[in-house]
């Protein structure tokens, strides 16, 4: 089905919070994106530019002890989620002071302190790490529930179709969100599909689906709020399909040249952060709150940013922390 995009009277203190998550995710991959450039921050690092909405949408409905699983785009899942800007600005840097003691960097960040169990580097693989926990969940007996975050390239690998099929034969309770962007990777991804679409393979696969504007952080929030109560409740996994955008290149380094540049511009104009700022203009939210807001959340990255380049290396001897067999452990002495 498609998400209704109705029932948004007074609405406004609600999408003035949406909005600053968004702003503090926009805002965390531009320093990202600068660090890189002057070399402060190294490896692979992938923005999310342009898909802001989808995490905001969805983790603004979940408790703490709910709990994701992200990929290798996954900084907005990691702030959505709540974790803290200054910790994962470091663990970009390398720092000790990141919220992986510096070992993660960009593409394996995690924060189990707010259920965020990890991005993940190999495409499609945080499907069945989250089915996995959404299985531990009902084995204790609680009534939090899974989100497992991944793009449309995963919807052609095998652990799509297996982590899908667990979820429905057991009814876990877990949401399955696909952030279709349109690309996987540098490669359009209905060049590389068959049959109906992402929708109908879910269908297929039982698990009930619902599809919505993922550059409408309304829209998604709406659908996302019903989705979540349904799993809560014991409804068995649901999925939902954000269509949405990546403004910007698959890692800092790519350029993009395999899209027509012309595309990219009108993408930029439904970009969600643009939507949602004009939105609280027409609802009456004046200008200079929403540039407060603004100002407020660009300050905090600026101050982790600060942070991180100012906080101290990883001793060597860390690098034998976190190890299941430290046999090795005296070589750092």
């Amino acid at each position: 089905m498609v998400a209704s995009q109705t029932n948004r009277e007074n609405s406004a203190p609600r999408l003035l919070d949406l909005y600053r998550t968004m702003v503090r995710i926009r805002a965390f991959e531009l320093a990202c994106e600068a660090a890189h450039k002057e070399g402060k921050v190294t490896g692979a690092v992938h923005l999310s530019i342009g898909q802001e909405a989808a995490p905001t949408g969805v983790c603004s409905n979940l408790r703490r002890d709910d709990v994701i699983a992200s990929t290798h785009r996954g900084h907005g899942h990691t702030l959505a989620k709540g974790a803290a800007a200054e910790t994962m600005m470091a663990e970009l840097y390398g720092r000790a002071t990141g919220c992986c003691g510096g070992k993660g960097g960009s593409m394996h960040i995690a924060d189990f302190s707010v259920g965020m169990l990890g991005a993940n580097g190999v495409v499609g693989a945080g499907i069945p790490i989250i089915v996995g926990a959404a299985q531990g969940l009902r084995l204790r007996g609680s009534d939090a529930i899974a989100v497992g975050f991944f793009g449309d390239g995963a919807t052609n690998r095998g652990p799509f179709y297996e982590g899908l099929n667990w979820a429905a034969a057991f009814g876990l309770p877990v949401l399955f969100v696909c952030e279709d962007n349109g690309w996987a990777a540098t490669t359009r991804t209905t060049s590389m599909s068959g049959g109906p679409g992402i929708a109908a393979r879910a269908e297929a696969l039982g698990v009930p689906t619902t599809v919505v504007d993922g550059n409408d952080v309304e829209a998604v929030d709406e659908a996302a709020a019903s989705l979540i109560a349904e799993v809560r409740g014991g409804g068995g996994p649901r999925f939902l399909l954000c269509e949405t955008y990546r403004l910007k290149g698959h890692t800092v380094h790519d350029a993009a040249p395999y899209r027509d540049p012309r595309e990219v511009e009108e993408r930029w104009t439904r970009d969600p952060l643009r939507r949602a700022r004009d939105r609280l203009l027409a609802l009456g939210v004046g200008a200079a709150e929403i540039e407060r807001l603004e100002a407020e959340e660009e300050a905090l990255i600026a101050a982790a940013s600060a942070s991180a380049e100012a906080a101290p290396w990883p001793l060597p001897a860390a690098a034998f922390d976190d190890v299941q067999d430290n046999g090795g452990a005296a070589w750092a002495n």
